[in-house]
């Protein structure tokens, strides 16, 4: 069936930005958006990064967050929760909690490897 994607649990893996991902969606099927779920360990933040030319929205499923998005005061997060982070836009997020953090990300575009830029050095260096 065209129409349904039934992600498998064994398919998900680390991503070097610091967090496990479960593709939901393939470029092939769904061109215009991406949706993977994302776990981070508890302790764990992701390097900061930026998407070229890709809107990104964190839907929160499970845990407490701790996310940074450009400018924005870091701010908590709960199930539930919305994070709407525009392309080309710094972001981060920590697991403050004491259980995986876990939360969906819809790109749209479809997320493209070539679009993620690590800024976390950059970060540093200013």
């Amino acid at each position: 069936m065209d129409h349904i994607t039934r992600p498998k649990e064994e398919d998900e893996y680390f991503f070097e930005e610091g967090c496990f991902i479960l593709e939901m969606s393939h470029p092939d099927v769904d061109p215009e958006v991406s949706l993977a779920r994302a776990r981070v360990e508890p302790g764990k933040k992701t390097r900061f990064h930026r998407l070229k030319g890709t809107f990104e929205r964190y839907i929160m499923l499970s845990g407490t967050g701790l996310v940074e998005v450009g400018d924005y005061p870091p701010t908590e997060v709960y199930p539930g929760d919305v994070v709407r982070i525009p392309p080309d836009t710094d972001q981060s997020i920590t697991n403050i909690g004491e259980d995986d953090l876990v939360f969906f990300v819809a790109c749209n575009p479809h997320f493209l490897k070539s679009v993620y830029i690590d800024s976390e050095d950059l970060r540093k260096q200013s």
